[in-house]
């Protein structure tokens, strides 16, 4: 259990029901130290004074349930004042009760209402603020009673624990408040792009996709239009789509993330469901993806096309990147990284290196070019898992090349892709 508290974040929302639970004990605490002073009247050698620690004990009471209803009043002055009282109103037991009864173990005027300024501390500044309160108010009953250790020490258990487990609900309540709150912002921001999306795909994408499709019909310079249209349409998306979001565990769907890449030339496949990774891990992964794909502009030309397939597994998410391009002729990497061109070393290899994966880089000429990135799964990341069909499959399997195609064998059927 870490102890750096560095104070409990005081949000309304979570720590008002840990108020109202101080503001109960005190009153039930006051009602059972009326009760022991009924009981041990004949232990004090002067009850009026009793009763008049019991009154401002009363009123102490009313006042700090009036004041912590107000999570901006419950400063540090505040509960210094509730600690000193209270420590005040403890000492004063050694005037009221016969010596004898002290060392018998007679519980003081204050009782179990002691422990109040313990919880207080704990729930406005956590573990170590009840800890440092509960061990003030031990050391003033100890001077009360040091003459019975056993008394004491249980005294001193009991609010030690009193401190420590405000403190750790407490915390543990402004946890779970900020990830209700993360996961509502999340919720409308996702709630806000559907419906950006959707007003825009009935305007602006429908015209810019009937503005492709006639284009390339028409051909000559409306063929061009139609490309540029295209082009502004696949952008638009990717501009609706916005940022990928963050859970609160720290990762994304990396989904969200390559689905903006694809065009009229590269072509993105994605299992159905979501493929969860850590947010550091994700942006590099989809750089090293970029660089495979910038590599095909530079050397294949702009007339060649790419496929990106992600495949989610168990412990491990691979990305495959291939091209229809005339392929690399061997001994042509070494070359480059000899000739200090280090971008498939250090853009794409070496990414992969340092997240503990790695990538694979396979190419014939004359047939193409495949790079495949192996990333291994954190072990809280958990695997997408889909039913039904088509590219609903979840997992895909593996795929290969026969003659002009490339065929991708899932668990539901199959998909090809021609490249020649």
């Amino acid at each position: 259990m870490p102890w750096d508290d560095r104070g409990v974040p005081p949000g309304r929302g979570s720590a008002e029901p840990l108020w109202r639970a101080i503001a109960v004990f005190r009153f039930a605490g006051l009602g059972y130290a009326v009760l022991l002073v009924v009981i041990n009247r004949a232990h004090y050698s002067r009850p009026d004074w009793a009763w008049a620690v019991i009154a401002v004990m009363t009123a102490w009471t009313v006042v700090t349930t009036m004041a912590y209803r107000r999570p901006e009043r419950c400063t540090p002055l505040l509960l210094g004042a509730d600690l000193v009282v209270t420590a005040g109103l403890l000492l004063s037991t050694a005037g009221l009760q016969y010596p004898a009864a002290m060392r018998t173990g007679v519980m003081p005027v204050t009782a179990i209402w002691v422990a109040g300024p313990v919880l207080a501390w704990a729930v406005r500044y956590g573990r170590r603020a009840g800890t440092v309160t509960a061990l003030i108010l031990s050391g003033c009953d100890f001077v009360l009673r040091s003459e019975d250790i056993a008394v004491v020490l249980n005294g001193v258990v009991l609010l030690l624990l009193a401190g420590v487990l405000a403190g750790h609900l407490a915390r543990l309540a402004a946890e779970v408040e900020a990830e209700r709150q993360h996961v509502a912002g999340v919720e409308a921001a996702s709630r806000e792009r559907e419906r950006l999306a959707r007003d825009i795909h009935d305007s602006v994408l429908q015209v810019l996709a009937l503005v492709q499709r006639r284009g390339a019909e028409a051909g000559g310079a409306a063929a061009e239009l139609g490309r540029l249209a295209g082009q502004q349409e696949a952008a638009l998306r990717a501009l609706v789509g916005g940022a990928p979001a963050v859970s609160a565990a720290g990762d994304v769907d990396l989904r969200s993330m390559l689905l903006p890449i694809e065009s009229e030339k590269v072509t993105v496949s994605v299992p159905a469901q979501p493929v969860r990774l850590q947010k550091s891990a994700a942006d590099e992964l989809t750089s090293a993806i970029r660089a495979a794909l910038d590599n095909v502009r530079r050397h294949c030309g702009e007339r060649a096309r790419a496929w990106v397939l992600v495949e989610d597994e168990p412990g491990l998410v691979t990305v495959t990147v291939r091209d229809d391009g005339p392929g690399i002729p061997d001994g042509r990497l070494a070359e480059a990284a000899a000739a200090g061109r280090l971008g498939v070393s250090h853009s794409i290899r070496g990414r992969l290196r340092d997240l503990g994966g790695c990538a694979t880089i396979s190419s014939v000429p004359g047939e193409g070019t495949e790079v495949e990135f192996r990333l291994p799964r954190g072990a809280a990341v958990p695997v997408a898992r889909a039913s039904g069909t088509g590219l609903g499959c979840g997992a895909w399997g593996r795929t290969r090349r026969s003659g002009s195609w490339w065929w991708t064998t899932t668990r539901c059927g199959a998909t090809r892709w021609r490249v020649t």
